[in-house]
């Protein structure tokens, strides 16, 4: 390889004619020249502290095989980790479809083939429009914390206020997003829960209000899985105080669950990776972002919207985009949020994934999530040093409390992991007064014999 007529397998610019042919072009006589400008001092001329490269093909894949076969996955072991991002199952029929070229290849404002990308992109705003009973759904952003953030904004840009509520009891990653869009412009006030039932404290919600506050934010079900039975008491309180409800939800849960639209929430979001997306080493992630089909909420949309029209030749329907002049595409430094990169794609899987379970499936697999999630909590709650923590019902998630264990959670959970299992989120890591608690996840993966197993190896390993 240190021979200078070395052609490199994987870049085509190192033959010798191919090099020599475009310096002549640009009018110099070596690579070195190119950096001539570039301090002596400045340059590292030792050799570097990196492996030898591995021109052969074989070798470089008997390489990798062997460093990515130290990874141990959901498929190896078994998994009870959620807060956000959960392994549930994909049908193969979504991977198929988002691997064609007309939709794979999408990217940004435009595709590099687009053959039906608009109507595909449709179609799942229609469908989650009916799983969320809300009128307008975005094409998805990035994750669930920008469609936070974004939505917060919304808020505060339609009632010209710069204070916002925000529940305590989301995840600690979205809360910093929401901190870094907002903080700015708008100041953010935290809302307790109350700690025996894992439920928002309304006292302390209504000593927060006054004529400033833009809306509040919570999360149904909420990160530790409480499920917010309370939710059409916030929202009034809200309403009455002048401001917009926005709700943060997992539209899994919604063939049992009442969308946010109909406990008085006027903005919902979240993310779709439940919807028939992958883990892929923490997700593919889509945030959306859903209201009511009114102008005044419509036209604070930063994101995309595809809508459907009658063309010029009878019968047939074309699809584009609506308001385009709202987004940083159409009014670029003066768009309300910058928009690149969005994940479209993990949109159109989505909308495969719902058009394939229908609601009678989303309905059945609700069902049997709150239900495998019962029994868990039954086996947990009956193993001694453990508690439940929270009294409020519960959708897929609960959080489990370790502190009469004798344990950490992390000293639980490593061991746990020499059992060949993922322990739960360890909520203390993020939120102070949730120390020695860990957040469980039930999943359809998740059968009943993997529940009793756990049991097993949490009761032996507080026995010792």
């Amino acid at each position: 390889m240190k021979d200078k007529n070395y052609v490199h397998p994987y870049i085509p610019n190192s033959v010798p004619e191919v090099k020599a042919e475009m310096l002549k072009q640009i009018g110099v006589e070596s690579i070195e020249e190119l950096y001539s400008d570039i301090p002596e001092d400045l340059r590292y001329r030792k050799k570097m502290n990196i492996p030898e490269a591995l021109p052969s093909e074989l070798s470089l894949k008997q390489h990798m095989d062997k460093i990515l076969s130290e990874n141990k996955s959901v498929r190896d072991y078994t998994s009870f980790l959620g807060g956000g991002v959960a392994d549930h199952f994909v049908p193969a029929i979504c991977d198929e479809i988002n691997g064609r070229s007309e939709f794979l290849t999408a990217y940004a404002g435009e595709a590099y083939e687009d053959q039906g990308r608009f109507q595909a992109l449709y179609e799942y705003q229609s469908l989650m429009g009916e799983l969320l009973d809300f009128d307008v759904v975005n094409v998805p952003t990035y994750d669930w914390s920008q469609a936070t953030s974004t939505s917060v904004r919304m808020a505060q840009r339609i009632t010209k206020r710069d204070e916002i509520l925000v529940s305590e009891l989301i995840a600690p990653d979205r809360l910093s997003a929401i901190y870094n869009y907002c903080r700015s412009a708008m100041s953010i006030k935290i809302v307790k829960h109350d700690r025996e039932t894992g439920l928002l404290d309304l006292n302390d919600l209504k000593s927060k209000l006054n004529p400033n506050i833009a809306g509040i934010y919570f999360e149904n079900p909420s990160y530790v899985g409480i499920i917010e039975s309370q939710a059409q008491k916030i929202s009034d309180l809200i309403h009455d105080a002048g401001g917009i409800c926005v709700v943060g939800t997992d539209p899994i849960g919604l063939g049992v669950l009442k969308p946010p639209s109909q406990y008085g929430a006027d903005i919902a979001c979240g993310d779709i990776q439940t919807l028939g997306n992958h883990l892929h080493y923490g997700g593919c992630l889509g945030g959306f972002i859903s209201s009511r089909d009114e102008e005044k909420y419509v036209m604070e949309y930063p994101s995309r919207l595809f809508g459907i029209t009658k063309t010029a030749v009878e019968g047939e329907w074309g699809f584009d985009d609506v308001a385009y002049d709202r987004t940083s595409f159409g009014v670029r430094e003066k768009g309300k949020e910058f928009i690149g990169t969005a994940n479209a794609l993990y949109g159109i899987t989505s909308a495969v994934y719902l058009s394939l379970l229908g609601p009678d499936g989303i309905k059945d697999l609700g069902q049997h999530l709150i239900q495998k999630s019962l029994y868990a909590k039954k086996i947990l709650g009956n193993i001694k040093g453990i508690s439940i923590k929270f009294s409020s019902t519960s959708f897929k998630e609960f959080t489990v409390d370790f502190s009469n264990s004798g344990l950490s959670v992390e000293e639980i959970n490593a061991k746990l992991l020499d059992r060949g299992i993922f322990g739960g989120h360890n909520l203390g890591a993020g939120i102070d007064w949730l120390k020695n608690c860990a957040l469980y996840c039930f999943t359809e993966m998740t059968s009943k014999d993997q529940i009793d197993q756990l049991g097993v190896a949490l009761s032996e390993i507080l026995d010792k």
